[in-house]
């Protein structure tokens, strides 16, 4: 299970990021950060502390824990810069083997694509080509580590400025440098959907909105849009109890957020404790496990759904006290325990429960779009690690589910290995289960349903997947 706690800083992303400056604000057409700060901040620093990240990233580290390295007078500037990077790696890395087939050493080559992916292309190029390369070679200078690579950095930049129109056709034939997503991941996607790959693919690449939980025990969707209004933020409804926002905004800005009127939470992820919870007159009677629950984002929305009884599990102790502190901004309690949900016997207290959430671990592969590093991240052997990981909590918790009682499962992945097939495989293997309901993968656009599940509910929501899952009575 620790095996794979790198995606928990994606998941924060996908279910509630309470912090004070949200990922979402961050991410803001990828490099206004470091527009608003090129007066006080060199470009070339910029440059150097994201090719530092680069190189943490292809060596196995996940880009937020990278990012955490990053000095914080830098960091703004250098989050943006590096977003924009990741979408465009591939292509960048393309690039340079046609300008550079034998790779440099790993710190010129990190500078390199860097620069390459920041500027191959004028309509995302926010700095002309001449700052970009001299900037670029006076990175390089001021490091001890590639100072003897300076006149060949600037080489290879100029040749790329002089023939970047025949070079980037070069590389155009190459889907990995296209899709700027491994082959693997492209090869996977065209399985699972054979017909919307690429609008996933295209999906993956842009810039996810900032989307809002209203908690309607404190105020009300249309309330909350007119006090967005008074402060000259635009929104719009969506599903229950969401607001998209027209612009990221830090949360520090939002209207009663420390007062716990609304969340940060996206739409996909809002649809958990209403799928959970349908169809039950008496939400005050039932005892919920939200199993794998940090940050607590799930686990506020269903206590804002009414007088639940709900114990919340996390694995890693540090992030439990995410779930305490949410919980205490939305005023509101729950039962967390530190444990593994995997291994109830050093946990349960042998009652039943009448509802489980397992948002389980998984390979953040439909949150492409809030964490762009996933994508470098992740290794094709993963998912099918992972998908035993999914296998083994289902099982697990099944029989802590009292008879008549449903489970949610959910993940944040476009695969079908860790959605469609895991609940087909769940389903052959228990016979006291059924599916109840399942919107199935859910990804972003407007899409046709068709399959066993019905797949592909249409918003701009992040890549999901839920089947609820229901044990047959006694």
């Amino acid at each position: 299970m620790q095996k794979f706690n790198d995606n928990k800083d994606a998941k924060d992303s996908k279910d509630s990021k309470d912090s004070k400056d949200s990922k979402d604000s961050k991410d803001s057409k990828a490099g206004k950060g470091h527009q608003d700060h090129k007066d006080q901040i060199p470009l070339w620093q910029q440059l150097q502390a994201c090719a530092e990240v680069v190189r943490a990233v292809r060596a196995g580290q996940s880009g937020s824990a990278a990012m955490e390295a990053v000095s914080a007078a830098l960091r703004p500037g250098v989050q943006a810069l590096t977003f924009q990077v990741w979408r465009n790696l591939a292509r960048a890395e393309a690039l340079r083997r046609c300008l550079a087939p034998r790779t440099p050493p790993p710190a010129v080559d990190a500078l390199l694509c860097v620069a390459l992916a920041l500027g191959w292309q004028d309509a995302d190029a926010h700095y002309d080509a001449f700052t970009l390369g001299n900037q670029a070679a006076e990175a390089a200078k001021r490091s001890p580590a590639m100072r003897a690579q300076v006149n060949f950095i600037n080489a290879c930049l100029r040749r790329f400025w002089r023939e970047r129109e025949a070079l980037v056709a070069a590389t155009d034939g190459d889907p990995v440098a296209r899709w700027n997503h491994p082959r693997w991941w492209i090869t996977r996607l065209r399985h699972d959907h054979p017909q919307d790959w690429q609008h996933i693919l295209e999906a993956a690449n842009s810039h996810a909105p900032m989307t809002l939980r209203v908690n309607t025990r404190k105020t009300s969707v249309p309330r909350y849009l007119d006090a967005l209004v008074a402060i000259g933020c635009g929104g719009r409804a969506v599903g229950l109890s969401g607001i998209e926002l027209d612009a990221p905004v830090p949360v520090h800005q939002l209207p009663g957020f420390s007062h716990g009127w609304v969340s940060v939470q996206d739409a996909a992820a809002q649809m958990a404790a209403p799928l959970l919870l349908a169809d039950c007159a008496d939400v005050a009677a039932l005892r919920v496990l939200d199993a794998c629950a940090a940050p607590g984002g799930k686990t506020g929305h269903l206590l804002e759904m009414g007088a639940v009884d709900v114990t919340a599990l996390d694995v890693d102790a540090a992030r439990c006290a995410r779930i305490h502190a949410n919980l205490d901004r939305l005023a509101l309690s729950a039962t967390v325990l530190a444990a593994d949900a995997a291994q109830p016997q050093s946990w349960w207290d042998g009652r039943l429960f009448d509802r489980i959430l397992l948002d389980a671990p998984c390979s953040a592969s439909g949150i492409v779009r809030r964490h762009p590093d996933v994508r470098w991240l992740r290794r094709e052997t993963d998912i099918a690690q992972l998908a035993q990981i999914q296998q083994r909590l289902l099982e697990a918790l099944w029989p802590l589910l009292a008879p008549g009682g449903r489970l949610l499962y959910c993940t944040c992945s476009v695969f079908a290995a860790e959605g469609r097939d895991t609940v087909q495989t769940f389903l052959a293997h228990n016979t006291n289960a059924h599916l109840f309901s399942s919107p199935g993968h859910l990804i972003t656009g407007k899409f046709q349903k068709n399959g066993s599940l019905l797949d592909n509910q249409s918003g701009d929501h992040d890549g999901f997947f839920y089947a609820v899952l229901q044990k047959c009575a006694l």
